[in-house]
């Protein structure tokens, strides 16, 4: 299993879209607080629809909180100057990722608390910005999915021709 963390996410449609990929993927969605809407706001569940049934999610009073919860998990911060590419990172079983803000990132002090040796980014074009939240947390996810074998997923569907 895999643990999603979004530290002080803003924007609800991104939380729904995380909320919906945790459904479908088996990883566990950590929210931490601050947060910038409530958790039954309208686009949140229209974007969540109503996959936040099958999905763990856990909300937490700030980091502290957190990482006591993931224990001895591995902790990935994903950040725009993270020093590995995502891609280049072997990831294990019970691997946690961290991502900041939308509008912010993550702070220079969470990044030290995560550790910068392990921080990780996702490629981009030169004077890019930075990916949208919801799609980062995608591909980050996926990629350390695909290493674990796609654990639990269920055999891919037929074609129509078959």
């Amino acid at each position: 299993m895999l643990h999603l963390v979004l530290f002080e996410p803003e924007i609800p449609p991104n939380t729904g879209n995380v909320i919906r990929l945790c459904a479908n993927s088996g990883a566990t969605l950590h929210l931490v607080k601050p947060l910038g809407f409530r958790l039954d706001d309208k686009s949140l569940q229209r974007s969540g629809l109503d996959y936040h049934d099958l999905a763990a999610v856990k909300v937490h009073g700030n980091l502290d909180a957190c990482l006591i919860e993931l224990g001895a998990a591995r902790l990935f911060a994903v950040e725009t100057g993270g020093r590995q590419c995502y891609s280049d990172v072997r990831y294990r079983d019970g691997d946690a990722f961290l991502f900041g803000p939308e509008t912010r990132g993550l702070s220079d002090a969470i990044l030290d608390r995560a550790g910068r040796d392990g921080s990780i980014f996702i490629p981009m074009l030169a004077n890019s910005r930075s990916i949208n939240l919801s799609n980062a947390v995608a591909l980050v996810a996926y990629e350390a999915w695909r290493q674990l074998g796609f654990a639990g997923a269920a055999a891919g569907r037929a074609s129509k021709d078959e």
